[in-house]
Parts: C-alpha cells; sequence; structure tokens
C-alpha cells in the first residue's frame, strides 16, 4: 500500500461559510442554495453529485468502522454525515462509479455489508448547515425520535480532500476483516437511486 499524503484533520461539528460555499457548488444554482440557507439555515438540502463529490452511504456500523479504519490508518476522511441509519462519506466525483467494480474484485468485498454509491445523476439529501437544538423538554414517557441527519465531519473548506475509490476500497476490506464478517454472504455494491432519502 502506497502511504498517502495526510492532509490536516477537518473534524468541524458544523458546515463553516467556506465549506457551505463548496457544499453549494454542487448545485447548478449555488446562489439559490446559500438564499436558501439563509433564510432556513437549519434546512436539509439535496445537491447533485458527480461534480464537486461522489457520496458512499454504508449501513451505521460498518460505516464508523470504516471511518475509524480511514483516521487511524489511513488519510482521514473529507466530510461525512450520518442519516437515517446510515453513514455517508463524500468521495472523489466517479468514485461511486469505480467503487463497485472494485470491490468485485476483492475477495473480501461480498463480505462488507451492501453499499449505496451516489454518482453522476444522483442527487443526496445533505444535513443542515447546524445541529438542531435539541427538544426543551421531554416528558418521561416520550419514545425516543429517530436521530436527525448530523455531520459527523462537516465541511469546513473550500475545497476538502476527499478518498478517492481505491482508499475506500482499502479501508472497506479492513473493516470486513476486522468486523469478522461472513465471506460466504453475498451483498451487493449498487448504484444508487436518484435521490437519497431525507
Amino acid at each position: 500500500m502506497s502511504r498517502w499524503p495526510r492532509e490536516i484533520q477537518h473534524t468541524a461539528a458544523f458546515v463553516t461559510p467556506a465549506g457551505a460555499d463548496w457544499l453549494a457548488s454542487a448545485s447548478h444554482s449555488p446562489r439559490d442554495v446559500h438564499a436558501l440557507w439563509a433564510r432556513h439555515p437549519a434546512a436539509s438540502v439535496a445537491l447533485p453529485c458527480g461534480t464537486a463529490f461522489d457520496v458512499v452511504s454504508m449501513d451505521a456500523l460498518f460505516g464508523r468502522r470504516v471511518v475509524s479504519r480511514l483516521w487511524t490508518d489511513g488519510p482521514g476522511t473529507g466530510p461525512v454525515a450520518a442519516q437515517g441509519g446510515r453513514v455517508m462519506l463524500f468521495a472523489t466525483p466517479g468514485a461511486a462509479q469505480r467503487l463497485p467494480a472494485l470491490l468485485g474484485w476483492e475477495e473480501w468485498g461480498a463480505a462488507a455489508p451492501p453499499l449505496l454509491c451516489y454518482g453522476w445523476g444522483d442527487a443526496v439529501t445533505v444535513p443542515p448547515l447546524f445541529p438542531p437544538d435539541p427538544p426543551a423538554t421531554e416528558s418521561p414517557g416520550d419514545t425516543a425520535a429517530a436521530p436527525s441527519p448530523r455531520w459527523l465531519v462537516a465541511p469546513d473548506v473550500r475545497n476538502p480532500w476527499l478518498p478517492g475509490p481505491e482508499v475506500l476500497l482499502w479501508a472497506c476490506v479492513r473493516a470486513a476483516r476486522a468486523g469478522g464478517a461472513d465471506l460466504t454472504a453475498t451483498t451487493p455494491v449498487t448504484s444508487a437511486p436518484a435521490v437519497f432519502p431525507g
């Protein structure tokens, strides 16, 4: 394995203005995205993939293992979000197309839980710029609500370093090995539907 240059590790809890510029640059109309965020900073926004970033979505447990591998043994990550019981890793454009093929060639690829890869022609819903405020009061009988979409590693620069398909392959294989996954399981890696459910 080659040695990757480690970028400065950014682990912002909320999106900075520079990070918002980068996210908005994925849109066909960045001004409209900024205008929406100016009116509703807690709004989630659907953004197209394939130009500024691709997204690889994975089961939350496996996704956290992958992120841990990237931070402890690898180059770190770009932005990472948690949404709907899944972890979304933002990757270089083109990663969504190449990663499934790379995992298909790798003997440990079948051990990874299903990955959803969002690339050119797809869109994802990104979490709000700032974490939502917690509820003011809760009754003892209230059931826990589903966690809101949130950033685990928020975008905080205009040109964040993003992992490519080879880096993601490396992390997925190591996470699968560490997780003791069943090698006989067949779990596909697929391109995703056009919009990630928000």
